[in-house]
């Protein structure tokens, strides 16, 4: 695999990724020293004499050609805001503009949309990335290499749109405090890097005013244009942004297991934001609540590995990529199934059975800069998991050096009166060229209390072409590695992972498939304390096709042989030590994700372990306007003849998802799941107002019923009240 990774970045595919524009495109914005309100109707004079740019270049389908409709793009700024204009022009009428909802940090594949992404400091690695739909609801996110992403990170800037018969309007007005860009006087002008882009979603086009490859994204600001001549304010003198918070909320418990209890808690909290200089970051953050968040999606996991819960907390999702240094899924099947996380945010306010407790307080401080990346992290929690208090220690640092290279260390320790738990990690990452690049980690653990020392490592290669994607990843990880503040999908292993896939376009292809994308993908893991094969799999999806309007439609086979040297027990069905082999076969059918009507279906069948599966994976989702949307998952497995008893069983998971929203500040949000697994139960409601700019007040009702291990049933209640207030100084 090595070999044919080599190969690829030689051969002739390269010609279809091109080099960055030398020179670079250029956009001059006018200063003004009146003030504009952001409404999208763009009705001042200042905007008729703005300088403007266009969005003429065409990524997506067909790269290199003009893109099909107009995209002006006119900047202006004054001593308060940075304002930006887009007038994207279409036929498809006012009503037709897709937004399956109105959710800040919406899905990007489903929206027409709009984008800015911003390299205050000209580094070409980072981006401050700034987007919006045809109906106002934001998006927002910090890049960093087109590789790493913050997408949960919300700036302070105001957007208005306005739609017509041949064209929609979006208006940003974006503070400076927002922004980052070097010390300045006030007198002297600045170079930064800028691009423009805009998804048309109705065609499935992807249009950037400085061209970049297919196989790239508008955030790979080594490719962007020139923002010139821009004289931004000098920083103001605290630049503190303070955002406290009051919450009221009543709970309730019934059952054997949980107690019954009721109680009342009144509860005032909050963060504070100082942006020290444009590249230091602090934020303290006391009596931590994060009772808006969203809720976990249940999964019922069949697998080896252990499942990866994504964070979905605030606090801890901003600056999360600089913290993030590990292995993951690069996409989907790309890049394997294995994680190794030397520090993952869940383990802080969450014992073993994900059930909050209560932080007191924390510190994150966050250094960026075109040379190096520090962070630091500093969390006390109350009491839990048998202790009466807990630290959490993480200091992370990472130096870049060529043009896209970087290497860094990691360290994490999580301290209680029963045991200090340290992890410490180097990782690398280097980009060979445009397509190919590697990345890497060592990595130890350390226990206080039970002595034990583990060690885990990685190596990836990745090549992502117009063409042809490939990787090659290999892991190890000891039995006793373990990171307390981490996460790692298994232990005891050392594996390695193969695959390649394409990305086949051409005429000859029927009008409503866009490309075609057959691959390869395989998977070995040996035990490393017996040295035998304990799970090997290959997975191949020869007739996979993407359609023009975002569908796929696609097939797979794959052939599993499992070696168990312990009892496994999916879904509480035993399964004996011994070898096994199955094949199983699949397909994927799934519609435009972005239309009013939208479904997927995938259903698996063939042999698992000694017996056979069953599965179905169905979404349902009807939007017929962007303030109202319903959506519905189905998840069915059939086990048959499965086991040491030769069991057959059925599991069912379904999650209903319900969002009626007024316009984008003013939602609500219904989510319910039903597991029968363990006859679980779960209700979430959110009502939340944004009054403001990141102020909010939220209502919230959660009820979850479950059965307990003495099979009686438990039940939970919650209700709250919350206002939160975000003030800039």
């Amino acid at each position: 695999m090595r070999y044919l990774l080599l190969f690829i970045s030689f051969c002739g595919f390269s010609q279809e990724v091109f080099k960055p524009l030398n020179p670079q495109k250029e956009f001059q914005p006018l200063k003004i020293e009146s003030s504009l309100k952001a409404d999208g109707l763009l009705d001042e004079t200042e905007w008729k004499n703005a300088p403007s740019v266009h969005l003429d270049f065409q990524v997506e389908p067909f790269q290199g050609l003009q893109a099909s409709f107009n995209s002006t793009v006119k900047m202006l700024y004054n001593h308060q805001f940075l304002y930006v204009a887009a007038i994207l022009k279409d036929t498809i009428g006012k009503n037709a503009f897709r937004a399956p909802n109105l959710k800040r940090d919406y899905t990007f594949v489903e929206n027409d949309l709009f984008g800015i992404a911003i390299d205050g400091f000209n580094d070409k690695r980072n981006a401050l990335v700034l987007q919006s739909n045809a109906y106002g609801a934001q998006r927002d996110l910090l890049a960093f290499d087109d590789r790493a992403f913050d997408i949960d990170w919300d700036g302070l800037y105001r957007v208005r749109t306005q739609r017509s018969d041949s064209s929609w309007v979006a208006e940003f007005a974006i503070p400076w405090q927002t922004l980052r860009y070097p010390k300045t006087d006030g007198n002297k002008s600045q170079d930064w890097g800028i691009n423009f882009f805009r998804i048309r979603r109705s065609s499935n086009e992807l249009s950037v005013w400085s061209p970049h490859p297919r196989s790239m994204s508008p955030l790979r600001m080594d490719y962007a244009g020139k923002l010139t001549g821009i004289i931004p304010p000098p920083p103001t003198s605290t630049n503190i942004r303070f955002n406290p918070y009051l919450l009221q909320v009543s709970n309730k418990s019934e059952g054997t297991e949980i107690g019954n209890a009721r109680n009342t808690d009144l509860k005032l909290g909050g963060e504070i934001k100082w942006a020290i200089s444009p590249t230091s970051v602090m934020d303290i953050t006391f009596n931590t609540d994060f009772a808006q968040a969203d809720v976990d999606l249940q999964v019922n996991n069949i697998s080896r590995f252990s499942v990866f819960f994504p964070e979905r907390r605030q606090f801890f999702l901003e600056n999360a990529s600089l913290f993030s240094a590990g292995l993951a899924p690069v996409d989907q099947v790309i890049g394997g199934s294995m994680y190794i996380q030397p520090f993952f945010s869940r383990t802080i306010g969450l014992d073993q059975n994900v059930n909050p407790i209560a932080i007191t307080a924390g510190t994150r401080f966050v250094y960026r800069s075109e040379k190096r990346n520090l962070g630091g992290i500093f969390m006390r929690q109350g009491a839990g998991d048998g202790d009466p208090f807990s630290n959490f220690y993480v200091g992370r640092y990472s130096e870049n050096f060529g043009k896209q290279n970087r290497i860094g260390a990691i360290v994490t320790t999580k301290s209680s009166p029963s045991a200090v738990q340290s992890t410490g990690a180097i990782d690398a990452f280097v980009r060979f060229n445009d397509k190919f690049s590697f990345s890497g980690m060592g990595t130890l653990t350390q226990d206080s209390r039970t002595g034990d020392q583990g060690v885990a490592e990685y190596s990836q290669f990745l090549y992502t072409g117009n063409f042809i994607r490939a990787y090659w990843t290999q892991t190890l990880v000891s039995e006793k590695y373990n990171p307390s503040m981490g996460f790692v999908s298994r232990r005891g292993v050392f594996s390695n992972s193969q695959g390649f896939d394409f990305n086949v376009r051409g005429k000859w292809l029927p009008s409503f498939v866009r490309s075609w994308g057959p691959g390869i993908y395989t998977e070995v893991y040996h035990s490393l304390k017996t040295g035998n094969i304990i799970e090997q799999r290959a997975l191949s999806g020869p007739l996979w096709f993407d359609l023009q309007n975002g569908g796929i439609i696609g097939g797979y086979v794959e052939a599993t042989a499992q070696n168990l040297e312990e009892t496994f027990s999916p879904v509480g069905i035993d399964i004996n030590p011994g070898s096994y082999s199955y094949f199983r076969k699949g397909f994927l059918l799934s519609s435009d994700p972005s239309a009013k009507y939208s479904g997927s279906t995938e259903y698996g069948w063939g042999g698992f372990f000694n017996g056979t599966l069953q599965t179905l994976d169905s979404k349902f989702r009807l939007a017929p306007i962007p303030h109202v949307n319903l959506g519905l998952s189905w998840n069915w497995s059939k086990f048959e003849n499965m086991g040491a008893a030769r069991e057959t069983k059925e599991v069912n998971l379904l999650i209903l998802e319900t969002r009626m929203a007024i316009n984008p500040r003013v939602q609500l949000i219904g989510f319910y799941q039903k597991n029968t697994t363990d006859d679980l139960k779960s209700l979430n409601i959110r009502l939340s107002w944004e009054y403001q700019p990141l102020s909010f007040v939220y209502l919230v009702f959660n009820s979850l019923n479950y059965q307990g291990t003495d099979e009686t049933q438990q039940k939970q209640q919650s209700f709250l009240a919350k206002l939160s207030y975000l003030k800039q100084f």
